[in-house]
């Protein structure tokens, strides 16, 4: 029979590895290396009418249109004026048709860190009422804490589903890219 401890561990072993650091507000957030595909500085970005508040619009990457999600308005924080350092991290999300290119918008990003097995810590507990799905964990890092993001689970299935219907939002066969 296994002990809590040991069926934690490979929980802990899948979380452990390189983490693209970036801010929201006054607080840091990782996402795995491995989801960005890339980081590019704010462009314009075209609203889509009767999406999310969270939905920013979408931009044209390279011929392929991917949606844009603001992280700030999606997380529930205040808007604040997009600054030099306000950027787009384009992320690479499961979904059950197969993987989609979409960019968050984030206050800027800083850093990319190996954060081993032992830096991480589950999600304290809230309360019952209270579940967050999209966290991994809590990294301690440099004497800070680092919220781990899930990004596949940031917007929930429903909502990448209704975002990749948009025109000329097609899932990546075979896990391709989306330049032409």
């Amino acid at each position: 029979m296994a002990t809590a401890a040991q069926s934690i561990k490979p929980l802990a072993t899948q979380r452990q590895g390189k983490y693209l650091v970036f801010q929201l507000a006054r607080e840091e957030f990782g996402v795995q290396v491995l989801k960005v595909r890339e980081i590019m500085g704010l462009q314009e970005i075209t609203s889509v009418p009767q999406t999310p508040d969270f939905v920013k619009g979408v931009i044209n990457l390279r011929g392929k249109v991917i949606p844009v999600v603001d992280l700030r308005r999606k997380f529930g924080l205040d808007d604040a004026e997009y600054t030099q350092r306000t950027c787009i991290i384009v992320v690479q999300v499961k979904q059950v048709a197969g993987p989609v290119l979409m960019g968050a918008v984030v206050d800027g990003v800083s850093e990319v860190l190996n954060i081993q097995e032992s830096e991480i810590e589950d999600m304290p507990d809230f309360g019952a009422d209270m579940t967050l799905p999209y966290v991994m964990g809590m990294a301690k890092v440099k004497g800070k804490v680092k919220i781990l993001l899930d990004i596949d689970r940031v917007l929930t299935s429903l909502e990448v589903t209704s975002l990749a219907m948009l025109p000329d939002l097609q899932p990546l066969a075979n896990g391709g890219t989306a330049t032409n």
